[in-house]
């Protein structure tokens, strides 16, 4: 047993094949003897049952020639006929009864052995064939069957003596005469017991060996003559239905197989166990690089080990190739924290500090002006940093989903370029143009008018950020092959080196270089545009050369609507009219927050009520018909914007309640509107856009 454990692992398999191989042989061995074994008891026990049942039915069918003859001979008008050989009465009671005998010889003969009558069909041509020796038998035997060769062929001869009536056991009488009957066994008489028997049936010469045959029981029956010799064999032949001869033929192909096998186990145990393993041994040992080469050609689990071991031999690189993205993660992070504290302490220290300033009663009015100015852009850039980043982590929480309508694209493209003329700096000799296309589309695309104007936005945005002279241009163009919208945004600003295009698209990376030093941003613009483009199915790109421009294309899915919408009726635009003391409510639980909107709002010389939480809004508004218009924040204790907003409209279902929110997303904005509420304001607070909402309120309560 020792010895057995201190084999290798080939040898322990070999020598189980080899066992198990040699316990298979027995077991084959002791199969075929077996079979052999049941084979000759089945061929037996079938052999004689068939050998039984072939007598039997031969013996049957011998019994009605039998039974008639010993039923005839007993018969007074027959022996009177022995003595009167009277013609009339043979023809009368014999010749015409002939067919009812069912044989094809009847012959009549005297004690003297000399034949009285006889009949024949037309089978047998031959006169007297009855051997006149055998009727002295005949004459002790009383009844006898033997079997003659005549030249027609094998007859079948049934003999009696004939005896009066009175004497049925032929005992108390001597013999009138004697009674032949013969039938010839000839082809009519083989197949009819053949099909009885359902066998094959033929004759055969006495001397003449019969074969045995594997897939057939025969049986031989033997006809003897009067002298109980034998005149010809009766050959019985039957399919044997249960061959074992296939059973052996089986084990045989079986054993030949498992030998097969065991050469072909041996060397492939040699080939997919040894071989590896040996070279897993060397590899572990010596770490050799052409050992694990070749463990990698192996086929299965070792071809997969090896594969293991070249990465464990690379896993020094990798892990450098690790340490150094790691390192420049951790830079890329430094990088993005430290440009976001830059980039937030930038507007913050100018809206700390000019707010300061204000502060001093000495200072003229132009200057407060400017420190003002400076202060709302300030407060617009950090908005804009905090947006980015709030837009970012919903891209990646997967948070934003198109809101997929019918778009006229040729009114879209019409409105960027008039809503983002008039932004761009009067001090940039920039020449803003739409690219024009030959191609225009017939009907509605089916896209989110949001997102693209974002994303067109986005980039014109940033192309003018960085061209101060020259040109930048929009427009698209149809690419009916692959069936997508091709956008181009193109700029003669200072262009971006190879380098840059490479991360241009990745998140906090910025354009760094002389011409962008007095640019701000986190870098997260790109990034945002390009997720909004994954998002409407389409793909981006940029190509730019240093002091020539850039140009960045993008493309989005071309599907048409083909749904018919009602025509709306155009809004009126309405020019300003100051309509004052109306009573307005202002749901704000922030105190800072209702302060700037209370201040804006009394500009236009209107009364302000306050409610702190969502409960106290909606009790003002039951106790207070005079209410005209409520600014419901969404986000209040004890009830919040969505439930309040609900309770009044139960009570006032005419009331108008505008939502005022710090949830500044297009999804936010579109599931208030689709509740209920009759306009959206964000925070933060723009004194203009409050203005506008309230001229366009009133003015539609006052029509």
């Amino acid at each position: 047993m020792k010895k057995f454990i201190e084999l290798n692992t080939y040898s322990k398999l070999l020598i189980l094949i080899i066992s198990t191989s040699i316990f298979f042989f027995l077991i084959y061995i002791l199969l075929y003897l077996y079979t052999v074994q049941e084979e000759s008891h089945f061929y037996k026990t079938t052999y004689n049952q068939y050998d039984k049942e072939v007598k039997s039915l031969f013996r049957l069918d011998s019994k009605t020639a039998t039974a008639t003859i010993i039923d005839v001979t007993y018969w007074n008008e027959l022996v009177q006929f022995t003595k009167t050989k009277d013609e009339k009465w043979y023809n009368q009671y014999v010749l015409n009864e002939f067919e009812s005998y069912g044989v094809d010889y009847i012959g009549i003969y005297g004690l003297d052995k000399k034949i009285i009558n006889k009949t024949v069909s037309p089978k047998i041509r031959s006169f007297d064939f009855i051997p006149k020796e055998m009727m002295s038998m005949l004459y002790k035997s009383k009844l006898k069957r033997f079997y003659i060769k005549i030249p027609e062929g094998i007859v079948e001869v049934f003999g009696a003596t004939i005896h009066p009536s009175n004497d049925p056991k032929k005992i108390k009488t001597s013999p009138s005469g004697y009674f032949f009957m013969a039938r010839l066994l000839d082809e009519s008489f083989l197949k009819r017991l053949g099909i009885i028997s359902n066998s094959k049936i033929y004759l055969s010469s006495s001397d003449a060996v019969t074969a045995n045959e594997d897939d057939f029981v025969i049986v031989s029956l033997d006809l003897k003559d009067w002298k109980n010799e034998v005149v010809v064999n009766l050959i019985f032949k039957r399919p044997f239905n249960l061959n074992y001869t296939n059973s052996k033929e089986i084990l045989f192909i079986v054993v030949f197989v498992s030998l097969i096998s065991i050469f072909v186990y041996v060397y492939y145990t040699k080939r997919w166990v040894y071989n590896p393993l040996k070279l897993i041994k060397n590899i572990l040992e010596t770490g050799n690089v052409n050992s694990i080469n070749s463990l990698k050609r192996s086929d299965g689990e070792f071809g997969y080990i090896g594969n293991l071991f070249e990465e464990n031999s690379n896993q020094r690189k990798q892990l450098e190739i690790s340490k150094q993205k790691a390192e420049e993660s951790d830079t890329l992070k430094s990088s993005f924290l430290a440009n976001l504290s830059h980039e937030i302490r930038t507007p913050m220290n100018a809206i700390m500090g000019f707010s300061d300033l204000l502060l001093d009663s000495k200072l003229e009015e132009k200057e407060r002006l400017e420190y003002l100015k400076i202060i709302k852009n300030s407060g617009g850039s950090l908005v804009s940093i905090i947006e980015d980043l709030i837009e970012m982590s919903k891209i990646d929480a997967k948070q934003i989903t198109p809101n997929i309508k019918g778009l006229d694209i040729e009114k879209c493209i019409t409105e960027l370029y008039d809503s983002i003329k008039v932004t761009i700096p009067k001090d940039k000799d920039i020449q803003f143009y739409i690219i024009e296309n030959s191609e225009k589309l017939q009907g509605n695309i089916l896209t989110d008018e949001t997102k693209l104007k974002q994303i067109i936005v986005n980039l014109i945005t940033n192309a003018l950020k960085f061209t101060d002279r020259g040109f930048v241009a929009f427009g698209y163009s149809i690419n009916k092959e692959k069936e997508v919208l091709e956008f181009k945004i193109e700029d003669s600003g200072m262009g971006i080196s190879e380098n840059y295009l490479k991360v241009i698209f990745d998140r906090f990376r910025r354009i760094e270089g002389d011409g962008s030093i007095e640019l701000s941003g986190l870098g997260l613009g790109l990034s945002i545009t390009k997720a909004y483009v994954e998002l409407l199915g389409g793909e981006i790109t940029v190509s730019s050369t240093i002091g020539l421009g850039s140009v960045f294309s993008f493309t989005i899915p071309l599907k048409f609507d083909h749904s018919v919408k009602a025509r709306k009726p155009k809004k009126e635009k309405y020019h300003y009219t100051n309509y004052d003391n109306e009573i307005i409510l202002i749901a704000e639980d922030d105190t800072i927050n209702y302060m700037l909107l209370k201040k804006i709002i009394e500009l236009k010389n209107h009364t302000v009520i306050r409610a702190k939480n969502g409960q106290e809004a909606v009790d003002i508004c039951t106790e207070n018909p005079n209410i005209t218009l409520v600014f419901m924040d969404i986000k209040m204790p004890v009830l919040d914007g969505f439930q309040a907003y609900q309770k009044i409209k139960m009570i006032k279902p005419e009331l108008p309640v505008i939502a005022q929110t710090a949830y500044s997303s297009f999804e936010d904005k579109e599931k208030m509107m689709q509740f209920g509420f009759m306009d959206c304001i964000t925070k933060p607070l723009d004194k203009e856009k409050v203005f506008e909402l309230l001229d366009t309120v009133f003015m539609e309560m006052h029509k």
